[in-house]
This record gives C-alpha cells, sequence and structure tokens, in this order.
C-alpha cells in the first residue's frame, strides 16, 4: 500500500466519520475518533452489503457512500450499546 492510498483511506474515512457522526446525532469522537469510525464503517460495509445484494458502484464517491453507511450503522450499534 502506497503513501497515496493511504492518504486517500483516512481522507475518506474523516469525510464518512464526519457524516455519519451528522447522521446520527450527538455521536461525533473528533477528527481522530471519526476517522476510525468511517474506516470501521467502510469494512463493516464491505462486508455486509454485498451479503445483502447491495452494490454502490466505484469511485471515490461511491467509497464515501460506502463508508458512511458502514459508519452510520457502527454508531447505531454503540448509541444501543451505551444506553443498555
Amino acid at each position: 500500500m502506497g503513501i497515496e492510498s493511504i492518504i486517500i483511506l483516512i481522507l475518506v474515512g474523516a469525510i464518512a466519520g464526519w457524516l455519519a457522526g451528522q447522521i446520527v446525532k450527538g455521536y461525533g469522537f473528533g477528527l481522530v475518533g471519526n476517522i476510525a469510525v468511517g474506516i470501521i464503517g467502510a469494512f463493516i460495509a464491505s462486508w455486509l452489503l454485498p451479503r445483502i445484494g447491495i452494490s454502490i458502484g466505484s469511485g471515490i464517491i461511491a467509497a464515501i457512500i460506502h463508508a458512511t453507511i458502514g459508519a452510520v450503522i457502527l454508531l447505531a450499534l454503540l448509541k444501543l450499546v451505551r444506553r443498555a
């Protein structure tokens, strides 16, 4: 993995984490936390979405949407766990 790929991964993670924090109100974790949530969300979405038959496409915008969906799922699960 080259330095460009790592930078793109971090940028996509940051954008996706920020968007997920905006969608799921009250669950922003700061810059580093949002990047982590976005990256973990991308892994969740890359595992879950193909299993349920959803294909978003390719490109940077699709990667951001993909990671955002996974990050929203992650934040919703964290919200449920914190309530319990």
